[in-house]
């Protein structure tokens, strides 16, 4: 039992003296971790911020859409498309080509190379890789087209089906 008494003793003037002889660096540990942990709430918070702003215009460029400002809501979704949101810029694509808010091929075509470089996952590729050669076939670019598709076929996506169908048609 006094051993135990001893040991502990021990143990805490050991701990003791380890504290007072690397007080600096303890302080300087804890200072860092404090500082890490200060940045990543920062670019969590400022993240979702940015999320929100972003949802905030594409709601604002349907209602423009809905009240027939067709300029104002092109430019609030090439805003959208800009920014790389990786859920609102897709949806703002999607809504151009559905709507036929810009007839320019070429800007389209930039805007799903925009898209296509977001670190977005392999399904969502795939979708924008269907809906990009869906479009290229819609103006009369079918041999890339269908190279898309094929290539879909090839990787055995979710889409083969669908890709087969388009390219039988």
């Amino acid at each position: 039992m006094e051993q135990n008494i001893d040991n502990n003793i021990e143990l805490k003037n050991k701990l003791i003296s380890f504290f007072n002889s690397n007080k600096r660096n303890i302080y300087i540990f804890f200072s860092i971790i404090l500082i890490a942990i200060l940045i990543k709430s920062y670019f969590v918070i400022d993240s979702h911020k940015k999320n929100y702003l972003i949802a905030e215009k594409y709601i604002k460029a349907g209602l423009y859409l809905g009240a027939n400002k067709k300029e104002q809501s092109q430019n609030l979704y090439n805003e959208i498309i800009l920014s790389k949101n990786k859920f609102y810029s897709i949806l703002a694509l999607n809504t151009i080509i559905e709507k036929n808010l810009v007839s320019d091929k070429n800007e389209i075509l930039n805007y799903f190379k925009i898209i296509e470089k977001l670190n977005i996952s392999e399904e969502k590729k795939d979708l924008l890789q269907f809906k990009k050669s869906l479009y290229l076939l819609k103006i009369s670019s079918t041999e890339e087209g269908n190279r898309l598709l094929l290539d879909l076929i090839k990787k055995n996506s979710n889409f083969k089906a669908l890709a087969e169908q388009t390219i039988t048609k």
